[in-house]
């Protein structure tokens, strides 16, 4: 089992609808959704290039996929994340745009966030200890040969290279898109998307991913409030009704 530390919005949030409807899949439920109507691409073709962020889900990373080191448990882990997002101030992020980076189409805050910067950093130093070392396969996958030395000695101090100061934020929209499908994919990914995206997006919460096992589709397993309430509860030790869990 592996585990992840992402933004999501909520369940009822109208982009978590779109995002389930673009992707097939709703990432809290894990069943299928029927594709959107009118978009210029044939049923087969969204899902093939939306495979791989089917997979993971409709999320922004914060802290990458882990297995959990020998001497933790879930149930530390949720503790943790419980509080730890309890103590975080919820804020606003700027409002996200459709871009390609590199052969992807993502969601991207429109100007630099720096409380999203520092909120990142803060996830992946906190729950280092609960991840296990990378072994040999999943340091290779990551193909370190193509990495600077910082995102190098990122992956190796961290386990993922695109933390710190490489962290960039995004919401994966499609898997890799060849040069050929760039104007349809990126026409396609509009038609759906731009017209919710003219508000500006609250991240309020953390939320706890799981990979059951190898291959297998990440959920939310729980969604995790930030804000000074939720954190109250747990140190008084109170029933964790800020914790969202899917039925």
């Amino acid at each position: 089992m592996r585990y992840a530390i992402h933004f999501t919005p909520t369940p009822n949030d109208p982009l978590t609808a779109v995002a389930a409807a673009w992707l097939g899949r709703d990432v809290y439920s894990g069943e299928s959704v029927d594709p959107p109507p009118a978009t210029g691409l044939g049923m087969q073709e969204i899902s093939y290039h939306t495979a791989l962020p089917r997979r993971y889900g409709f999320h922004g990373l914060v802290k990458a996929p882990f297995r959990l080191n020998d001497d933790v448990t879930e149930a530390m882990l949720l503790r943790e994340l419980m509080c730890f997002a309890g103590l975080q101030q919820p804020f606003e992020l700027p409002p996200l745009e459709i871009a390609r980076i590199g052969s992807v189409f993502s969601l991207i805050p429109s100007w630099p966030c720096d409380k999203l910067g520092f909120l990142a950093a803060s996830v992946v130093q906190a729950f280092d200890r609960y991840r296990a070392p990378l072994s040999d396969a999943e340091v290779d996958r990551a193909d370190p040969d193509q990495l600077s030395a910082a995102q190098l000695t990122n992956l190796h101090r961290w386990g993922h290279p695109y933390v710190m100061e490489d962290f960039r934020f995004q919401m994966p929209l499609t898997g890799s898109v060849s040069q050929s499908d760039f104007v349809r994919v990126e026409h396609a990914v509009r038609v759906v998307f731009e017209p919710h995206l003219s508000r500006k997006l609250s991240f309020n919460n953390l939320a706890l991913f799981v990979e059951d096992e190898p291959g297998a589709p990440f959920r939310v397993h729980s969604l995790h409030p930030m804000g000074r309430v939720s954190a109250r509860r747990v140190a008084r030790k109170e029933p964790a009704s800020d914790v969202m869990q899917p039925a």
